[in-house]
């Protein structure tokens, strides 16, 4: 009563609100309905939508497509669609896909035909493409005493969430022409018996008549589900459940369509190859500090399945990544991207091919608040996965980095000074992104606090404390933050000998001198009741250290990106000392500093690449500095050759045509700007300067 009462007050409140509201229809656009935006749909895309799939897409998908934009969208959407569904990928042919329209045929062919729709639309054939030929049929056309009924008798479906067996029965009521869906709770015994005089809600009665005309429709007529034990002579909830929920749910019972949102989330940065071919994952991410005060992303990412090309006795493929980082206003900060080849010995390739690979990496990443989005795509086999992050690094004050919980740790590690995923110090730790263990293993947790006071740090604890799922505390304890070795991070070994396989919580409580909880962060895992779990095998490619130039490169990119100027210029400046010969380093310099207008600069960075190296990626940025400090004829010269190079841009025979202006020539200015109005005509400054030159000749 209570629940009804408030249901009832929150909408009167929104009525309220809404009559209160001037203009409220207005104020806010209405987006458009699943009716208008199928309408919408090209009539080929309109027909896979309402007819070819509508009883086989799941909600999601069907989200997905009516919000594609284009029918590349779509035709790489419905291509996965299929391929999602394929028993066997690795043949040319979809046994899934045939067999559906095999069944839209049959349908069409053999039901509805005394109704006015198409055999796809009636009942009859709704749950024949759906569930397939039944195990039997039984018909009943000749009672005078029972409307023409039909049972269909499936078994074996327990893949699909429906019950081991269960019958879906139809019939005429009423004298009509076309069998229709049978309810035990909509319908029941009653409706099945065109002289049944009886009272309407005594199911005893009406099946007790049922059992005397035939035994066994009245054997379905309150249960549809073979075996199923009813308390009472009352009809099934549990069928009804079934016809409505369970049945339709079939055909994406087994589909996983988190690929719909991740075909439609990189739909314009994957190649038309990959977008049929999403794989699941399992990831993970977190965030240290190195001795530096540098912040590091450390994330890993699990395929599902990894496909190689054998080649002779090697079996070889490319795993390309795409990382980005966005802020919270969804601009980019950072994107990068990796190059791996893999190339494994037949004898390498036995002792890894019944395990999972996990792709590791690092990077650096300055103070703030972002998403992080990670794709992976399998150069040989056209597969992609990918997965997204939020990442909070606080520029000050007191927080506790994500906890991982390792299943193994390698001390002394050769790598010790470089940049590697979970690598701290010399401790290399091996995570799991499913936090899965076994009875015996160790669990290693490992996490960082930043922003301890000299108080916290003489005076402080950290107190571990490990919950079962019941709810019962399994071990707790504390230890002085004192007590650990200064080496920037915290981590502890538990052995899990003797534990009993569960689910369990591990919290870590940073505790002040007086006992004061101050943060707090907690991690899931649980023993598994198998005696060994075969973990995935590592690939990785580590990064130079905090001082080389590809870190301090990445940090200036960002903090520029970042608009904060000031930094930016001492990363990238020092990235360029530590390698001047490196053009990608001195290009980004030589931007920064002319957006900092340092046109000398400028010119004494880039002019030896030009002149040196011909490298003439330079061009544009010279010409550029040139131009600001009025080197007017050097400048065109620099732009005439970035033309002759890269072919013509916009934006440089705007700057010819001011640099030929300022020098008087008139006719080169006008001949370069009704060239860049040829390429663009919406130029209005640029027409109005052609005009007004054009006059005063």
């Amino acid at each position: 009563m209570r629940t009804k009462r408030l249901l009832t007050l929150a909408i009167l409140a929104g009525l309220l609100l809404a009559l209160t509201t001037p203009n409220f229809a207005q104020n806010k656009a209405k987006a458009p309905s699943t009716k208008e935006l199928i309408k919408a749909l090209p009539e080929k895309y309109r027909k896979w939508i309402e007819e070819d799939v509508v009883y086989i897409i799941s909600p999601k998908e069907r989200d997905v497509f009516l919000r594609l934009e284009n029918d590349r969208q779509r035709d790489m959407f419905i291509e996965a669609f299929w391929k999602q569904r394929d028993p066997n990928p690795n043949t040319p042919e979809n046994e899934f896909k045939d067999e559906h329209y095999r069944r839209i045929k049959y349908a069409n062919q053999n039901f509805g035909k005394e109704s006015p729709g198409p055999g796809w639309r009636s009942d009859m054939g709704r749950i024949y493409i759906i569930l397939g030929e039944p195990h039997y049929i039984e018909k009943y056309d000749n009672l005078s005493d029972l409307y023409p009924t039909i049972i269909w008798f499936y078994q074996g479906m327990a893949e699909y969430g429906l019950p081991n067996a269960f019958s879906v029965v139809f019939f005429k009521p009423y004298g009509g022409n076309e069998y229709v869906l049978y309810s035990p709770v909509k319908d029941g015994p009653q409706k099945l018996m065109p002289h049944y005089n009886g009272d309407m809600t005594d199911y005893l009665q009406a099946f007790q008549n049922l059992v005397d005309i035939e035994p066994n429709v009245a054997n379905v007529s309150l249960s549809l589900i073979e075996g199923e034990t009813l308390m009472d002579i009352r009809p099934s909830i549990a069928s009804d459940v079934l016809l409505y929920q369970k049945i339709p749910y079939a055909p994406v019972y087994k589909v996983k369509d988190t690929y719909a949102d991740k075909l439609f989330r990189y739909k314009d940065i994957i190649e038309v190859e990959y977008s049929a071919n999403y794989v699941d994952n399992d990831a993970l991410v977190s965030v240290y500090r190195s001795e530096a005060g540098v912040h590091y992303v450390h994330y890993l990412i699990e395929p599902k399945k990894l496909s190689l090309e054998r080649n002779g006795n090697n079996y070889q493929t490319t795993i390309l990544i795409n990382g980005i980082v966005t802020d919270e206003n969804g601009r980019q900060v950072y994107q990068f991207d990796r190059r791996l080849p893999l190339n494994l010995r037949g004898e390498q390739f036995d002792s890894i091919k019944d395990r999972l690979m996990s792709f590791q990496d690092v990077f650096p990443l300055v103070p703030g608040k972002y998403k992080l989005s990670i794709l992976l795509k399998n150069y040989v086999s056209k597969e992609f996965t990918s997965f997204e992050a939020s990442l909070n690094i606080p520029e000050s004050g007191l927080q506790m980095s994500p906890l991982i919980l390792a299943n193994r740790l390698t001390r002394n590690n050769q790598y010790r000074g470089l940049n590697k995923a979970f690598l701290l110090d010399d401790l290399q730790f091996v995570p799991s992104p499913r936090n899965d263990f076994v009875v015996g293993d160790t669990l290693y947790v490992v996490f960082q606090l930043w922003g301890l006071t000299p108080e916290l740090k003489q005076g402080g604890s950290l107190t571990y404390e490990i919950m079962r799922e019941n709810g019962d505390k399994v071990k707790s304890f504390s230890r002085k933050l004192s007590d650990y070795q200064a080496q920037g991070f915290f981590y502890e070994e538990i052995s899990l000998q003797d534990w009993a396989p569960a689910n369990y919580m591990l919290t870590v409580t940073l505790t002040d001198s007086t006992n004061n909880g101050l943060i707090t962060q907690k991690a899931n895992f649980f023993i598994s009741h198998l005696p060994s779990l075969s973990r995935s095998w590592v690939m990785t490619q580590p990064m130079e250290g905090d001082a080389s130039a590809e870190v301090q490169h990445a940090l200036g990119i960002q903090y520029w990106n970042r608009q904060d100027k000031a930094r930016a210029a001492k990363y990238l400046e020092t990235a360029y000392r530590q390698n001047p010969g490196q053009a990608s380093y001195a290009l980004d310099f030589c931007r920064l500093l002319l957006d900092l207008k340092k046109y000398q600069e400028v010119m004494e960075i880039a002019t030896p690449f030009v002149s040196q190296q011909q490298n003439y990626d330079f061009l544009e940025i010279l010409g550029q500095a040139a131009q600001a400090l009025g080197q007017y004829e050097q400048a065109i010269n620099y732009y005439k050759q970035y033309l002759a190079h890269f072919g013509t841009n916009i934006n440089v025979l705007n700057a010819i045509g001011e640099c030929y202006l300022t020098l008087g020539d008139i006719d080169e200015a006008l001949y370069a700007w009704e060239r860049s109005l040829q390429l663009e005509p919406g130029q209005e400054n640029i027409k109005a300067q052609v005009k007004a030159l054009k006059e005063k000749k």
